[in-house]
């Protein structure tokens, strides 16, 4: 089964597809969509949009697991992020890839055992689950992975 996980924002979207083999987790892929700031909301969206459905055709993922928004500090960022993840969602529905969502505090529980952990915590038990000293150095790409992973044992 190959899990699509996505973080989502409005000038980045992480990814990371793996697939389980032997209840392990393989990284097959991983990256990020970046948008151009000085664009406007809708071109930026559009973007997000056609570069996840590239994603999508070209890795054939089984099903997805998406971040749910939960809380934000900065009330500036909420609403487009907000958009950026209805796009998401609508990308993955227009290919008929089933999405899955989770808190970062559901992701972090499910990884480490505490719900508040700290993201080089997570990031540590990404290593470990992918047996590999070596994770992408963008953050937004690494939590992408750990949705994955987060769903890959919700589902084993």
């Amino acid at each position: 089964m190959k899990i699509l996980g996505i973080d989502p924002g409005m000038a980045i979207v992480g990814y990371g597809l793996i697939e389980i083999e032997n209840t392990k987790p393989v990284l097959l892929a991983s990256g990020s969509v970046q948008t151009d700031k000085s664009l406007s909301d809708s071109k930026r969206l559009l973007e997000i949009f056609n570069d996840l459905s590239t994603i999508i055709e070209k890795y054939q993922p089984d099903c997805a697991s998406v971040e749910n928004l939960f809380f934000f500090k900065n009330q500036k960022t909420v609403i487009p992020v907000a958009e950026a993840r209805g796009v998401i969602l609508t990308v993955l529905e227009k290919y008929n890839i089933p999405a899955f969502s989770y808190t970062p505090m559901e992701v972090k529980q499910v990884l480490t055992g505490y719900g508040r952990a700290e993201k080089k915590e997570v990031e540590q038990m990404v290593k470990i689950a992918l047996e590999t000293d070596n994770l992408p150095k963008l953050d937004d790409t690494v939590d992408a992975i750990a949705i994955a992973i987060c769903h890959s044992r919700n589902i084993i």
